[in-house]
């Protein structure tokens, strides 16, 4: 059963004459071993429900908005039905990163068109088998 819960590390801006930036001192990025960005294909397309029971991921968003959705999975071969949501929106103003612990699946959606997330992982591509994907209708909202 999974014991860490999922947690926003807040980002920040500063803005000048010069213009803005934007920055998140909190993130520790020591052990990321792969990063790529996901951008869907519209705003009513939903990606989900997939997972990792060992992997961790760190999502940021690059451009946009989307939320995001986490469950913490009880049985990875026949998870129940009603497991807890935790919901996140993130957005590219201020350069939080969601953390994923291990034993989480994930659903993505976009909110604004040409949203654009970057995750980020602790194992190579490759190194584990470590993918679970459900049925988007898998789990009761």
């Amino acid at each position: 059963m999974v014991t860490m819960l999922p947690q926003v590390i807040k980002g920040n801006s500063y803005t000048d004459e010069r213009g803005t930036l934007l920055f998140n001192n909190d993130f520790n990025a020591l052990g990321i071993k792969r990063h790529y960005t996901i951008q869907n294909r519209d705003t009513e397309f939903v990606r989900g429900w997939q997972g990792h029971k060992i992997e961790q991921r760190w999502f940021s968003v690059v451009l946009g908005s989307f939320q995001i959705k986490l469950i913490a999975i009880d049985d990875w071969v026949r998870p129940s039905l009603n497991l807890e949501q935790y919901h996140f929106i993130l957005n590219s103003q201020n350069m939080d990163v969601l953390h994923v612990p291990a034993g989480y699946v994930s659903s993505i959606q976009a909110l604004e068109p040409s949203s654009k997330l970057l995750l980020m992982s602790d194992y190579a591509l490759g190194e584990i088998e470590d993918e679970y994907r459900f049925d988007i209708n898998y789990f009761t909202t």
